[in-house]
């Protein structure tokens, strides 16, 4: 992870970022019960940050944790201290505190979508389709994702695509998942359980004003892998190029590239 360039908690503006932040008896660190947000920054502004806010907002509420009231500023006030034009942006909401920091973009983003990445395929840790009860929460809870990483990259992939029951696809660890056939793009409805990624509904609104036609439903493993093209969708990646999953060539097409175009002129 890049070193932090700036950092604001609520009730005590800007901190130095290596300042003590949490309280050792905060739930967040005790059982990982707290909310955040990874906000991509492009221009020196917070790209769609009053979608991520929103949805902070409501994995606060799901996790019964204090309602991160000024969230929003707080972010702005970080990004401006850290007046860097590309970034990210963390929003953190623990029992105690409300905070925002600004790092550096991971290194290779640009490397990475030119190379495509590779998914292999694992069974979820829920066990099947359907939403759960941290549905559509974003929770600093990411053991499995972290561990599904590992595995991943353990086996020559960069990243893990998750299966529920009867290979129902899901979504990869910390990005949704699509694909297209012709015109069409497809991706997981919400109520498989998939997180209700700021961006992918960004990409939702951007396909249809390119002409697309967008389709979201329930849908098995042999879809994707007949697909045209595939890629991911997330806040700080944003497109990435699906070029194979579980060792099963994809072909690349032009609907990835040409949304990443889009995505990149969103301003804030």
């Amino acid at each position: 992870m890049s070193a932090l360039l700036a950092a604001a908690v609520a009730g005590r503006g800007l901190v130095e970022p290596a300042a003590p932040v949490f309280y050792a008896d905060d739930e967040a660190l005790l059982r990982g019960a707290a909310a955040f947000e990874t906000v991509r920054i492009r221009h020196g502004a917070a790209v769609l940050l009053a979608g991520h806010v929103e949805r902070f907002e409501a994995s606060s509420r799901s996790l019964h944790l204090p309602p991160p009231d000024g969230a929003a500023e707080l972010a702005r006030e970080a990004v401006a201290a850290a007046a860097t034009d590309e970034g990210v942006l963390r929003l953190f909401r623990t029992t105690r505190t409300l905070l925002a920091t600004v790092a550096g973009l991971p290194p290779g983003l640009a490397a990475l979508r030119a190379r495509g990445i590779a998914l292999v395929t694992l069974r979820s840790a829920s066990g099947g389709a359907g939403p759960g009860l941290l549905a559509g929460v974003k929770a600093t809870s990411y053991a499995t994702a972290l561990a599904a990483v590992a595995e991943a990259e353990a086996r020559g992939a960069d990243d893990a695509l998750f299966l529920g029951e009867g290979e129902t696809l899901l979504e990869a660890t910390m990005s949704n998942i699509w694909w297209r056939d012709g015109d069409v793009l497809t991706t997981p409805a919400l109520s498989t359980g998939v997180l209700p990624g700021v961006t992918r509904a960004a990409v939702a609104r951007l396909a249809r004003d390119a002409g697309y036609r967008v389709r979201e439903g329930t849908f098995t493993l042999p879809a994707l892998l007949s697909a045209d093209e595939a890629f991911t969708s997330s806040a700080v990646r944003e497109l990435m190029p699906v070029i194979a999953v579980d060792g099963r060539e994809l072909g690349r097409g032009p609907a990835a590239a040409r949304l990443q175009e889009l995505l990149e002129a969103i301003a804030g």
